[in-house]
């Protein structure tokens, strides 16, 4: 199920479907694999980095992103909003409001994203920088990568019970291990998930 997902390290994803589709590339070596698409969430620095998108960038990538972070960068860029999809290659990606309701971090008027990634017969959903919203109960996924550290998104509590709304085959951690959160909360997530959990090593 899980087969072609890369974790980085903190929020950042290589999905490799067909295609390559990073997700909020973040300190990404030289030489990594080209992206066919690129997705960034929201305009915070950990997750909106014009270096690690130079890094991937290719002529034909497409970049997707929130209106704040569109208009910040060149090439074939799209902007993107809630509940939108846009099709790229043999993907669809849609839109889903990623925001704070117990956290003052991530206002919603920030307008920062999740994302529902059609493609190779699953749909992967990237929660982004959030906490529990009542949009969780609408999103079907295969495979949700969910932030598990608390700092300033879910907390593995928060997680296991966004799991429990979104009902996947498979729930991946992430936004751990890099700026805030570790390890351990990771294997907490595991161990409170009503879902099977997958931790996935951490990729250069």
């Amino acid at each position: 199920m899980i087969e072609g997902i890369h974790w980085l390290g903190h929020a950042s994803f290589r999905i490799e479907i067909g295609m390559v589709i990073y997700i909020d590339p973040f300190r990404i070596r030289t030489g990594a694999p080209p992206a066919d698409v690129i997705l960034v969430s929201h305009a915070h620095y950990d997750h909106f980095s014009p270096l690690s998108i130079e890094r991937i960038r290719r002529d034909g990538t497409t970049i997707i992103a929130p209106e704040a972070c569109a208009r910040r960068l060149r090439g074939d860029v799209r902007a993107i909003g809630p509940w939108e999809t846009i099709a790229v290659g043999g993907a669809e990606i849609e839109g889903v409001p990623a925001y704070g309701t117990a956290r003052r971090h991530h206002p919603r008027s920030e307008g920062g994203l999740g994302f529902i990634i059609r493609a190779g017969g699953r749909r992967i959903y990237f929660a982004g920088d959030t906490d529990l919203t009542p949009e969780m109960a609408k999103v079907g996924a295969d495979i949700a990568l969910l932030p598990v550290s608390g700092d300033y998104v879910l907390s593995a509590e928060e997680a296991a019970e966004a799991a429990r709304r979104i009902r996947p085959a498979v729930a991946v951690p992430m936004h751990y291990g890099s700026i805030g959160g570790s390890g351990d909360d990771a294997r907490r997530f595991r161990d409170l998930s009503p879902v099977p959990v997958h931790i996935l090593p951490r990729e250069s």
